[in-house]
C-alpha cells in the first residue's frame, strides 16, 4: 500500500508520478486542441515530436533518481498524450483525489490505477460528476489550499476553464480544517499569452518563504495582492506575460532547497541561486508547447512530514 502525504508543495519528495511521452500520437487537429498554445504550435509546424519530449522526461527522471525519489508511472495508452500527470488526480494530506477532467481525456485516468489501487479505499476519492477540477489549480500549502478556478457565465464556452466553484466548495467541505481560497484566472480560448490555464501557470509557492507570480494571470487584483501580501513582496519574483507564456512560474519543488528548472530560464534560475536554491535544470521547451510544464508533468505522491 502506498501512504500518502502531501501538505505542502516543497517538503521533501519521496514519491511522484511522472508521466510519459511514450506512443504520444500523431498531431492533433486543431479542433481537438485543448489549449491556444497547442493550436499556434500546430499552425506553425513547430509542434513537439515524441522523440524530443521522451528526452525532456528522461532528463526529469534522471533528476529524481539522483535525489532517490520513487517514481511511477501512467501505463501507456497507444495514441494517446498523458504528459501531463498533474491534471488527472492530485494528493492533499493523505487523500488521493480524481479530478473529473475534460471528458476525452478519462483514459489517461485509468492509466494510474495501478497506483489508485495501492491506495487504501477510504482515502480515495472521487468528487460529484458536477465538481470540475484539474491539479494543475489545487495547491495544498499547510494550512491553506490555494485553488484556481473561474465561475463566469461563459464558463461552459471556455475549454481552458477547468475548475469550477462547484469544486471549490466540495474540496472545502473535504477539509473542514483547512482554509480554501480561490483566485479567479484570466481565460482565453485563442491567445496564449492572455490564458492562466491553471493556477500553476501564473503562481507557485516555493521553499524558503517564496514565491512565482504573474499579476495579470489573474482576473481580480485583490486576489493577487492577498498572495503578494501572504509571502511578503520582497519575497515574490514577478513574471512578465512573456515569462507566463513560457511557463516560467511551472517549475517543481524537489524540497525547501531544491527546485528543478527549464534550463532557459535565466532570469528566473539567477535569482533562484541568488536566493540559496539549488536549481536542477533541465530542457523542457518542447513540452511547455502544449501550455505545461514541470509541475504540470508531476503528480507527488508523498512528501515528508512538516
Amino acid at each position: 500500500m502506498i501512504k500518502l502525504n502531501i501538505q505542502n508543495e516543497t517538503s521533501r519528495l519521496r514519491a511522484v508520478v511522472l508521466g510519459t511521452a511514450e506512443s504520444n500520437g500523431p498531431i492533433p487537429k486543431v479542433e481537438d486542441c485543448y489549449d491556444p498554445k497547442s493550436v499556434e504550435h500546430i499552425l506553425a509546424g513547430t509542434y513537439p515530436s515524441e522523440v524530443d519530449m521522451i528526452k525532456e522526461m528522461d532528463a526529469v527522471a534522471k533528476v529524481f533518481n539522483k535525489y532517490g525519489i520513487q517514481v511511477f508511472r501512467p501505463e501507456i495508452i497507444k495514441d494517446c498524450n498523458q504528459i501531463f500527470a498533474r491534471d488527472i488526480a492530485f494528493v492533499i494530506d493523505d487523500m488521493l483525489i480524481e479530478a473529473n477532467i475534460l471528458p476525452h481525456r478519462e483514459e489517461e485516468v485509468q492509466a494510474i490505477d495501478s497506483i489508485w489501487n495501492q491506495v487504501a479505499e477510504d482515502k480515495r476519492v472521487i468528487l460529484p460528476k458536477e465538481c470540475h477540477v484539474e491539479g494543475g489549480d489545487v495547491m495544498p500549502w499547510n494550512d491553506y489550499i490555494f485553488i484556481g478556478t473561474y465561475s463566469g457565465d461563459d464558463y461552459s464556452e471556455l475549454i481552458t476553464a477547468r475548475t469550477n466553484t462547484d469544486a471549490v466548495i466540495a474540496i472545502q467541505e473535504l477539509f473542514p480544517n483547512k482554509t480554501v481560497k480561490s483566485f479567479e484566472l484570466k481565460k482565453s480560448n485563442t491567445n496564449p499569452k492572455e490564458n492562466a490555464l491553471h493556477l500553476d501557470c501564473c503562481f507557485n509557492p516555493l521553499g524558503k518563504g517564496k514565491a512565482i507570480i504573474h499579476k495579470n494571470g489573474f482576473l481580480i487584483e485583490k486576489e493577487y495582492e492577498w498572495l503578494v501580501d501572504f509571502f511578503g513582496k520582497e519575497n515574490v519574483f514577478e513574471i512578465s506575460k512573456d515569462e507566463m507564456y513560457q511557463m516560467f512560474s511551472n517549475v517543481f519543488s524537489i524540497s525547501e532547497d531544491v527546485v528543478i528548472s527549464e534550463q532557459n530560464f535565466t532570469r528566473l534560475n539567477t535569482w533562484l541561486r541568488d536566493q540559496g536554491f539549488t536549481v536542477e535544470e533541465v530542457p523542457y521547451a518542447e513540452i511547455g508547447k502544449q501550455e505545461g510544464l514541470l509541475r504540470c508533468t508531476t503528480m507527488p505522491l508523498i512528501r515528508d512530514k512538516i
